[in-house]
């Protein structure tokens, strides 16, 4: 279930070098990497503190892992070229989904926290030398 408490907001790209990487669209890894680094930089302007990029659990990541309030917030960072947009139920699979959940809770239990978890994700869509970030707060609960 998604909820509809999205955040938007459209920047010119902050470098030379994202524009590089927006034209070559062959550079999948290095485009993610990019979108990444703009979600990191987005959460924490606004107030989350950055716990974790790209963390492994069982060969798989999670790409950011922060903490808001009382939240263990584990983001993950979808990243496209073009100005398309992606219907926000297609974009985690279930089977991503019980991944996520999975590891968040190793997580947890690795570094002895006691916070409660939510899952957001952020888009960020590249065009025209500029980039879209779409941000979903609890883009799903657990076991739906």
């Amino acid at each position: 279930m998604f909820f509809n408490r999205s955040r938007y907001f459209v920047r010119n790209t902050p470098n030379e070098s994202f524009k590089i990487v927006v034209k070559n669209t062959n550079n999948k890894a290095e485009l993610g990497r990019r979108g990444e680094r703009l979600a990191a930089h987005y959460l924490e302007e606004q107030g989350f503190r950055i716990l974790d990029r790209n963390w492994y659990f069982r060969k798989k990541e999670i790409d950011i892992l922060a903490e808001e309030g009382r939240f263990l917030v584990v983001v993950e960072v979808k990243t496209r070229v073009g100005a398309y947009r992606i219907a926000p139920g297609g974009m985690i699979s279930r089977r991503k989904q019980k991944f996520l959940t999975e590891a968040a809770d190793a997580y947890l239990r690795k570094y002895g926290l006691d916070r409660d978890v939510r899952f957001d994700v952020v888009v960020i869509h590249f065009f025209d030398n500029q980039y879209q970030l779409e941000h979903i707060p609890d883009a799903f609960l657990p076991g739906e």
